[in-house]
């Protein structure tokens, strides 16, 4: 078990959180939730002792395994990919060394022969023996292929190297495990991978994420960090919103019925206060008054952007043609493929990492040309794209107000409404002058949602959207798109987005370009069946 007493944080002025304390217990997966900046990630850094508290305490069962996931990408940058991993297990990394080392010698001291004699029990109770194999099976569960399995971390992307950071973290299979978003860079077969590994855990997980279906299908408690304190909830991401829900609409109702029962009382001793009949009952009354106390209702830091795209110009029937295209780099993306996109269509654009899933968005968009083939847009198609990477589209050097006032009206617009669309956008006061380089990856994702807002696109291109978004602004996107009338075409690894948004999908697979029309769940049942025939 893993025990915060008293635990507060400042920074300042601003106080994240007050006396805080919890206990999270063994055999639960706690889910630690709450709005951007409302501190997750700085208490879970006090929980492993990387940061200290304003006060308070963290208290771990004796001989309790603690493990986390880290966040430094270039840390193992020139060790072979499966030593990083087994490099989790600190014990036996030790003993492996040390015994690659008295193998090595061709003399020993008498020292370390008796280190010798001893050290195969010590590699063989570690688990040396497995070491390797129960490694590779982490990584290829999370998609990393055994001819990788030996080269240097350096070889790999940062998403990539995120993964094997995560095997390592699990490979020392920690009896207290901590994740500060996991499901970042991963692709929805190896979040399967990483809901059913967690799923088997015996022990105590705390995990911090933004993916509903991640949190449905792997907490058993949710943490909630609101109010500048931590409540339990017993239950999933789902089973927490409704009891949210219902615990708030209860309390609102029973201050009505105080307010309400205040008002009469009130009402009755300003009438017969003075007349001396009625003196006792309004003395009783008085008294009755002076006893009601409304239950304090705090404001949730949780805030949701308002989000609503409107196209300035009618949509045509013609929306993309793509005819025989192909993309290739170092191998075949995809080759000869047909595709049409349709007014009304909402596509998603699936495929493990690496299958060409944001080449095939671009290549739609004629942002990148194709290697062969070609593509036409409708006359009427105005394109409005949101891109994987923001410093795609984003100017670094210019102020966030400044940027977006580009993609205003012809006849521009006053800084009054710029700041009043930006405030839609949850930028507050001096918010909006911040230079762009210094904004959080929530920031820029809400600024670039502004900018397609205000171009009024009829085509809308979302390159995995909901990457650095809270789960406010993900419902608020995603209510959003739910609305739009025209074309929406996306990549996404987020499950739940998908499930509520696609009306088809197209999944990219080791080159093959598979076009379904329906929805995820759909497909996925008629890949099951397939797979039976």
């Amino acid at each position: 078990m893993i025990a915060a007493s008293n635990i507060s944080m400042r920074f300042g002025q601003t106080t994240l959180f007050e006396n805080v304390s919890v206990k999270f217990r063994p055999g639960n997966r706690y889910g630690l939730i709450g709005a951007n900046g409302a501190g997750k990630s700085t208490f879970m850094k006090i929980l492993t002792g990387q940061q200290e508290a304003s006060t308070g305490d963290v208290a771990i069962d004796k001989g309790c395994k603690l493990g986390y996931l880290k966040q430094n990408h270039y840390e193992y940058d020139e060790v072979a990919i499966i030593d990083a991993v087994c490099m989790g297990n600190e014990e036996l990394w030790k003993i492996h060394l040390d015994r690659e080392y008295l193998y090595s010698q061709s003399e020993l001291t008498d020292e370390e022969e008796e280190r010798a004699n001893n050290i195969e029990d010590e590699f063989a109770n570690a688990g040396g023996y497995m070491m390797e194999t129960d490694a590779a099976k982490l990584l290829v569960g999370l998609g990393i292929p055994e001819d990788k399995h030996y080269e240097p971390m350096v070889t790999l992307t940062g998403g990539f190297k995120l993964r094997v950071l995560l095997a390592q973290v699990l490979f020392y299979n920690p009896d207290i495990l901590l994740l500060d978003e996991p499901t970042n860079h991963l692709d929805m077969e190896s979040i399967d991978w990483l809901c059913s590994f967690l799923q088997r855990h015996e022990g105590t997980v705390i995990v911090i994420s933004h993916n509903r279906y991640f949190l449905n299908e792997v907490c058993t408690n949710i943490a909630d960090l609101d109010f500048q304190e931590i409540r339990l909830f017993t239950g999933n991401y789902d089973a927490f919103m409704t009891a949210n829900a219902i615990a708030l609409e209860s309390r609102q109702n029973e201050n009505k019925k105080k307010e309400k029962r205040m008002g009469e009382l009130k009402d009755f001793i300003n009438r017969f206060s003075a007349n001396a009949s009625k003196a006792k009952q309004a003395t009783s009354r008085q008294k009755e008054l002076q006893k009601i106390q409304l239950d304090e209702i705090k404001p949730s830091s949780r805030v949701s952007p308002f989000i609503r795209f409107e196209s300035k110009l009618r949509l045509g029937e013609k929306v993309i043609e793509a005819e025989k295209i192909s993309k290739v780099y170092d191998h075949t993306l995809f080759k000869d493929l047909d595709l049409s996109c349709s007014n009304g269509d909402k596509i998603a654009i699936i495929g493990t990492n690496g299958a060409g899933k944001t080449s095939l968005l671009k290549t739609l968009i004629k942002d990148v040309q194709p290697c062969e083939g070609d593509v036409e847009h409708g006359t009427t198609v105005q394109v409005s794209y949101f891109p994987q990477d923001s410093s795609d589209i984003l100017n670094m050097d210019e102020r966030a107000i400044d940027w977006l006032a580009h993609f205003g009206p012809e006849e521009g617009m006053t800084e009054t409404e710029i700041r009043s669309f930006m405030g839609k956008m949850l930028f507050r006061g001096d918010d909006v002058y911040k230079p762009i380089q210094v904004l959080s990856g929530g920031e820029k994702a809400r600024l670039i949602t502004a900018k397609m807002m205000l171009e009024g696109g009829n085509v809308l291109v979302l390159d995995e959207p909901t990457n650095h978004l809270d789960l406010e602004s993900i419902e608020a996107l995603n209510f959003a798109l739910s609305l739009v009338d025209d074309t929406v075409i996306f990549v996404s690894h987020d499950r739940e987005f998908i499930n509520s948004l696609a009306t088809r999908i197209i999944d990219i697979d080791n080159g093959t370009v598979h076009d379904f029309p329906g929805t995820l769940e759909e497909y996925e049942s008629f890949k099951k069946r397939n797979k039976k025939k």
